[in-house]
């Protein structure tokens, strides 16, 4: 009987629950249908200006997501980072100073080193611009000049005319003959920023050899010590690494390596 009676109350809840839950889906329908729409938005509400076509908007955000990396080959970010990370090779501490301590030194340094070319940058470029003395394409045009005239100091001759020849053989740009100084400005970025980014490297590894050769000599000096006296087991880093520490404290590195590549651009 207790079992007849359990099972008639759940039939009796599951019934009940049932209605509630089709009462509810009646209202919602009958709501839906009565509702007007609150909002009504049309496709066709007009036509598009030709400066705000897709391809206009597709291109923009393109320059947007490429300009960071821009600015990092086109200033002296490059032989920066390039120099940090070598001395920290050198040194032979594979995490410190961690990453994010030699990009954001790079990058302050580099702000200190490019200020006063993004100064005449906004000199020549931005406020005439921004009071409508310049358009938009001469704007960029002006800004590109103190830019250019950075990166052609920095660059090697060889460099230069290697890509100069190489535009002019795959007839990449029009390039004339330069006689002179004056006419390197008008030399297309295209040519500039290749010729730029190799001869930073090429300095960058240059740095990069003259930190090896102290640390080296340490190097040998400690694995000669070990040989001789039959320690052979023990690794000679980890018994060099703090002499190496402690040589690049005393003789001040830092100031030394941040001056040099301060004074190291024209």
């Amino acid at each position: 009987m207790t079992k007849k009676k359990n099972l008639k109350k759940n039939i009796l809840k599951l019934a009940v629950g049932l209605l509630m839950v089709i009462m509810c889906l009646l209202c919602i329908n009958a709501v839906q249908a009565n509702a007007a729409p609150a909002i009504n938005v049309s496709v066709e509400s007009g036509n598009a200006e030709e400066s705000s076509s897709a391809l206009d908007l597709l291109f923009l955000l393109a320059m947007i997501a490429l300009i960071p990396s821009l600015l990092l080959v086109m200033t002296a970010f490059t032989r920066i980072i390039i120099s940090l990370s070598f001395l920290r090779t050198a040194i032979g501490t594979q995490s410190s100073p961690p990453n994010q301590v030699l990009i954001g030194l790079a990058l302050f340094l580099t702000i200190f080193i490019m200020f006063p070319t993004f100064t005449q940058m906004k000199k020549e470029a931005y406020d005439p611009y921004k009071k409508g003395q310049l358009t938009q394409s001469a704007a960029l045009k002006a800004a590109s000049v103190p830019l250019k005239e950075f990166m052609l100091k920095q660059v090697y001759e060889s460099d230069l005319d290697m890509f100069i020849t190489l535009a002019q053989d795959k007839n990449l740009a029009e390039v004339e003959k330069v006689s002179s100084s004056e006419e390197l400005i008008d030399l297309p970025m295209t040519i500039v920023i290749p010729a730029f980014i190799t001869s930073e490297i090429k300095r960058a590894f240059m740095i990069g050899f003259l930190l090896y050769i102290p640390f080296l000599l340490i190097d040998i000096i400690v694995s000669s010590t070990l040989m001789s006296m039959g320690m052979v087991m023990l690794p000679p880093a980890t018994i060099a690494l703090p002499f190496k520490i402690m040589l690049f404290v005393l003789v001040d590195g830092w100031n030394l390596l941040i001056q040099s590549l301060i004074s190291g651009f024209r």
